[in-house]
């Protein structure tokens, strides 16, 4: 009899059991028994009970039939649809499980209730009444109605006899599911929130903070019906508060549960607002009780709800995925619905119209098609263990989720666990044992590593928030307040905390008004160079941790593509994609580059078009394409001799090229010099840090959060402009810089430099949050600038500033002696025209002649001569051609 049992649930067919009055009801071993005897009843008896049942098909809206798995058992005794329809009388009106047992709902998950067989159903009703989460991506749930006399519930308050919904193959009661939801819908209150989560977002952008006295997901119902934002995020640690039962079954149950959660908002939504939304809202659940890590994942998470974090690195474009395939018969025209069922379309084998087999054509302009895109989650640096590499995740982001996140992003992400198996051959059914595993996203949430729920720019900000900012940038000493805020634990360096002030505000964002749409470099890059244990790690370590999007790497670890792009193959598609390197993922950020100096020469080259042009041209493997890198550039470099040597020049001390050195707006010395006064306060300060709670005594240091939303308001709300007086302030400066030594052969600006002025202002007016450049601004950054020349860009020979140490490579006083020296060759040899000398013979020569100069000179000047076609060379010596 069980194997009866088994064969009536494998083909799902439809049994009418009725109970009389006349005797007593019977028992379930009695009515599988009147099953199996019904099945060899006559074919006109068969025939006629499938009319009545395909006549019942039109009334599935008020009264769904029941497979052999929906079932009403109670107490023994098999009732029919009707006779429970009247047991429960009026009660199930006011129901919470009443939408999901009408297909009259605006939301229909898998085939709960579908009287058709599980290949396909026809159009006429059962294709306008369905609404389908793409993320949940589920089975069809099967249900079951028993009595629970002899079973315990968690989330039961009184257990009432009578027969009760749950879902096929778990304790879970959706009627107590439900009504436990409603209830924490209704009343739950909490007592504090975090900054993000307390901020109603309303048309036309306006921003209201949440009133904790009235309950909490009630306001954020409010903020549905004003926004129309069909996503009801849900705290899931909100849940576990005010029910263990509750967030334990969301958790373990995920694709059976949020469906009701579902249907439970969005009857409350429409109790409370009447209105109708474009589409139904749907549940995103979010901070579970535990993050987990990628490398904790294992078989036991499979098909339940977890969070993990991580780093975004790729972000496929949208692909569309089916959802409801169309079939039609190409004999009748006849049409069927069939749900895609995780990625696979059973097609109807024979077509209940016309009874052809095999007749069916797909076809694609008529099926349900949902936005779907592919992200790949790195593990996160915090989580690594030592020694080992970062793993990987795949995300699959459905519907609203798309294009949330972007690469670069520090994101938490809650999500459904997966497990598919991959087959052995594409055009083969057989599958491997070994699974693949993935994630169905839920929810995401940006972070950052100090503070949970990060958002990267000022948008999210309270009222209250916005009016403390304001009130900040009232003060007149805000400048030297966020100077001391910038790297606390570091001592001094007030100019180099301001032009790392001026780097994380950056410039005005501004476009050519001329119309030949030419961007104009906003962004300021800074060099650190200096002796080592000067701090310089210390200050790149701390803007890394300020600023959310923000990439660290060190200078001999990194490669060309490591920075740019690398042409990969997509495990996935197979197809060839680019997979984005630090300059790229830090765009709108900042990129630190530590041990600047040990870059090879190829890796250092692909920096030019990035500093200057913001933009990373790539033509490799057939892809040809532009990537955006608006990225300050924060570097810090060693001396070659692994101390500073005052007698050289930066580009003789670090061995860079000056085309790339005249390309940071500022370039800071930290030189480890001798000085008691300065090494007593040094001393104290350092001994300072593990003995007191606060190393600033008398002064007020900024919050690191406050700190970080000043600087993303400023950034996304300020855009300071030029005016008048300013204007002539900058012309006035520069032409003052040109001047300073032109009366020594000396090129003390270029107009690149001018450009650094103008981006150093505008820095100095977002940190005042104005929106006007004034002449004080101008005068701050040129005090600044020059500071900085004063450092990086003094001649050692004479001790003024020469810019052409940046710009050329070698200063004007250098020149001179190069000139002087070549005219001393020229006069040397123009004697011994035609006759090879030694370069070695020659260099004593002219030192004996009371010329003093190094063999690098000596080198620069020859191959001078040898360019301009005066002096050829054979091997080491040289002889004189012409006189020109």
């Amino acid at each position: 009899m069980s194997g009866n049992s088994l064969h009536s649930r494998s083909t799902r067919s439809r049994l009418h059991l009725r109970s009389t009055t006349s005797r007593s009801p019977p028992s379930l071993h009695e009515t599988l028994s009147e099953a199996s005897d019904n099945s060899t009843r006559t074919t006109q008896q068969r025939t006629a009970r499938n009319a009545s049942q395909s006549r019942s098909l039109h009334r599935t809206v008020q009264q769904p039939l029941l497979s052999q798995e929906q079932m009403i058992v109670e107490g023994g005794n098999t009732l029919n649809t009707e006779q429970e329809a009247v047991q429960r009388g009026q009660s199930d009106r006011h129901s919470p499980t009443r939408s999901q047992l009408t297909e009259s709902s605006a939301l229909q998950y898998g085939s709960d209730f579908d009287t058709s067989s599980q290949v396909g159903s026809t159009v006429s009703w059962q294709r306008a009444v369905r609404h389908m989460r793409s993320d949940i991506n589920c089975a069809p749930s099967q249900h079951r109605t028993i009595c629970i006399d002899s079973m315990e519930d968690d989330l039961s308050i009184d257990l009432e006899p009578g027969p009760k919904l749950y879902i096929w193959g778990t304790r879970i009661c959706v009627f107590d599911v439900q009504r436990a939801f409603r209830t924490f819908v209704n009343e739950f209150r909490p007592t504090s929130v975090s900054d993000d989560e307390n901020v109603l977002t309303l048309p036309s952008n306006v921003r209201m903070e949440i009133d904790l006295e009235r309950p909490y997901y009630l306001e954020r119902l409010y903020e549905i019906d004003q926004s129309e934002n069909i996503a009801f995020n849900l705290n899931l640690q909100h849940v576990k508060l005010f029910s263990e039962a509750l967030y334990r079954k969301i958790v373990c149950y995920p694709s059976d549960v949020i469906p009701y959660l579902d249907l439970t908002i969005n009857e409350i939504f429409s109790e409370k607002y009447q209105k109708v939304l474009y589409a139904p809202i749907e549940v995103r659940p979010f901070n579970a009780q535990k993050t987990r890590n990628m490398r904790a994942l294992n078989p036991q998470d499979i098909d339940q709800l977890i969070t993990i974090g991580g780093m975004v690195i790729r972000a496929s474009p949208l692909i569309p995925e089916m959802r409801q395939a169309y079939f039609q018969c190409t004999v009748c025209n006849f049409p069927v619905d069939v749900e895609v069922d995780r990625g696979r379309i059973e097609e109807p084998a024979v077509c209940r119209n016309c009874q052809s087999k095999y007749s069916f054509q797909l076809v694609h302009n008529r099926s349900l098609f949902m936005d779907k895109q592919i992200v790949k989650l790195q593990e996160s640096p915090d989580d690594m263990p030592a020694g080992q590499t970062p793993h990987t995740v795949t995300l699959f982001a459905h519907g609203d989720m798309v294009e949330r996140v972007q690469p670069g992003d520090r994101v938490t992400v809650t999500g459904i666990y997966r497990a598919v198996p991959a087959r052995v051959n594409p055009r083969m059914r057989n599958v491997n044992s070994v699974y693949r595993t993935s994630i169905d996203v839920l929810h995401f949430r940006k972070t950052d590593q100090n503070r949970l729920h990060q958002i990267d720019d000022g948008t999210h900000l309270t009222d209250e928030r916005v009016c403390m900012i304001m009130n900040l940038a009232k003060r007149t000493d805000i400048v030297n307040c966020l100077i001391n805020a910038v790297a606390p634990s570091i001592y001094g360096h007030e100019d180099i905390k301001r032009g790392i002030l001026c780097l994380l505000f950056g410039g005005a964002n501004k476009e050519d008004k001329t119309g030949n749409k030419v961007k104009l470099r906003s962004e300021i890059n800074i060099l650190l160079c200096g002796d080592p244990g000067t701090s310089k790690s210390q200050l790149l370590q701390y803007v890394y941790r300020l600023v959310p999007r923000a990439q660290y790497t060190s200078g001999k670890g990194s490669s060309a593509v490591g920075l740019t792009a690398s042409v990969a193959r997509d495990p996935d598609t197979r197809h060839l994609v680019l997979q984005t390197g630090a300059l790229v993922l830090a765009d709108n950020g900042v990129c630190c580059i530590d041990e600047f100096d040990k870059m090879n020469d190829s890796t250092r080259s692909i920096l030019h078009e990035v500093m200057e042009q913001q933009t990373l041209s790539i033509a490799k493997a057939g892809i040809i394409c532009q990537l955006n890198a608006r990225t300050s550039i924060l570097a810090a470099a060693n001396p070659v001799d692994s101390q500073w040597n005052q007698n050289k020049t930066i580009v003789d001390n670090i061995q860079l090229p000056h085309t790339l050195l005249s390309r940071f707006d500022l370039i800071f010395l930290l030189v480890d010099s001798q000085n008691e006064l300065y090494d007593r306060r040094l001393a104290n300060h350092l001994v300072s840090l593990y003995y007191r709670e606060t190393n600033n005594e008398g002064c007020e240091l900024l919050d690191l959060a406050l700190l970080r939303d000043y600087i993303g308001y400023a950034r996304s709300y300020v855009n300071p402009l030029l005016n008048e007086a300013s204007s002539r302030c900058l012309i006035d400066k520069y032409l003052q810089m040109r001047k300073a030594g032109s009366g020594f052969g000396q090129v003390s600006a270029y107009p690149r430099q001018l450009e650094s002025l103008i981006r150093l202002a505008e820095a100095h007016a977002k940190i005042r949050l104005s929106s006007v450049v004034s002449v004080q601004d101008v005068e701050d950054a040129y005090s600044l600038y020059r500071e900085a020349l004063k450092q990086s860009a003094v001649d050692p020979s004479t001790g003024r500033v020469d810019i052409n140490i940046l710009a050329a490579g070698i200063s004007a006083t250098t020149r001179q002696i190069i000139d002087q020296l070549a005219e001393a060759i020229r006069g040397e040899l123009s004697q011994r025209q035609g006759i090879l000398i030694s370069l070695k013979k020659l260099m004593q020569q002219l030192r004996q002649n009371d010329l003093s100069f190094t063999k690098e000179l000596f080198d620069e000047a020859v191959n001078n001569l040898i360019k301009n076609e005066v002096l050829v060379r054979t091997g080491d010596k040289i002889r004189y051609v012409a006189a020109t």
